[in-house]
């Protein structure tokens, strides 16, 4: 047995094994739903009345979906380029920690100038979380998988230290977060009175911008090349090393925005627990959407779907939510294996 390179897979080849991948899930998921106890059409129509029956659930999922896109487009960006992005937890957590410093009276400026400052300076703090591995990766040949990922640890150990310090609220009553943003720092609601704020929009308007980024620009043919093939585009004369660095820049700063939009849209102020895993979940939202921006928009509103519904679920049917996180691991599985059939054939020798 052996795999063989499609040279022009056709549109079937390209969608059926992810759309396969998906049907498995389901099934996965069904199975399990009748091993818990339950029913899989109730089960099932329970995490989709949880995230989509009410104007509350549809805004929560909105807003769960908000990081999400972010950390999934941070993650497309990289691995598009073969930068191997593990660490978009980290840069998620430098956006929010810069987010915090500058908004909660450092700058007392107006909204229209502190908001935009604000996630500007988020953004380069996230690239430099992920420039440092970068350098490392193109001046040394360390393997980024281990960097960012060490990054991720390493930053939320430096978070829990500001919140335990420098940045810890004397007002908070002990508890280890930070003071809350002033109002001028705080991204204004969509719909006066409801939750969803302007981060949403944000991140809608990040994904168009990438998409444009990577279809119409040298520098998205430039990325497109060096992930097929970094040699190939190093004769060609693509600069590698400069196109992995901008890479680098770009992803970071993306992840970074998740933290600005959580602090500034959402929660108010900086805790240690602000993420639960956003940036290792924004994996499986780009290899759901198959690394393309737009496809990220989709995902990232089907993952906080079933998150958001699955709370709803067990309330309703007894099934554990761990149905989801079950739900999500598998469909990574399988649409990593999908992706493979898509380019390879099984051939018996």
């Amino acid at each position: 047995m052996r795999l063989e390179p499609i040279a022009n897979p056709t549109l079937a080849r390209r969608t059926l094994p992810p759309v396969l991948a998906l049907a498995m899930t389901f099934a996965v998921a069904a199975l399990l739903a009748m091993i818990a106890g339950g029913n899989p059409a109730a089960v099932f129509g329970e995490i989709l009345k949880g995230a989509f029956g009410s104007k509350f659930a549809v805004l929560e999922t909105l807003n769960r979906a908000t990081p999400l896109i972010f950390t999934g487009l941070a993650v497309a960006v990289a691995f598009r380029a073969k930068l191997w992005n593990i660490g978009a937890e980290a840069q998620l957590y430098a956006g929010a920690v810069v987010t915090a410093v500058l908004g909660t009276g450092a700058l007392g400026w107006p909204s229209p100038v502190l908001l935009p400052v604000i996630a500007v300076a988020a953004m380069l703090a996230g690239a430099f979380v992920l420039f440092v591995p970068a350098v490392l990766k193109t001046r040394f040949g360390v393997d980024e998988v281990v960097t960012t990922l060490l990054f991720n640890f390493i930053f939320l150990l430096f978070v829990s230290y500001l919140l335990e310090g420098p940045l810890k609220d004397p007002m908070g009553m002990g508890w280890p977060k930070s003071a809350r943003l002033i109002p001028e720092a705080r991204l204004p609601r969509i719909v006066e009175g409801l939750r969803l704020h302007w981060g949403f929009a944000l991140a809608l308007i990040s994904a168009v911008a990438i998409w444009i980024v990577d279809a119409r620009t040298t520098l998205g043919f430039e990325m497109r090349a060096v992930g097929q093939n970094a040699e190939a585009a190093r004769f060609a004369g693509i600069p590698v090393t400069r196109v992995i660095l901008k890479t680098a820049l770009l992803s970071g700063g993306l992840a970074a925005l998740a933290g600005y939009s959580e602090v500034a849209g959402l929660k108010g102020s900086l805790t240690l627990d602000l993420s639960p895993g956003y940036g290792y979940t924004g994996i499986v939202v780009a290899m759901l959407a198959l690394l393309h921006p737009l496809g990220v928009v989709v995902a990232a509103l089907f993952v906080a779907a079933i998150f958001v519904g699955a709370d709803s679920m067990s309330r309703a049917v007894g099934v554990p939510t761990y149905l989801a996180d079950i739900m999500l691991a598998t469909a990574l599985l399988l649409m990593v294996l999908a992706i493979l059939l898509t380019k390879f054939r099984v051939r018996r020798d």
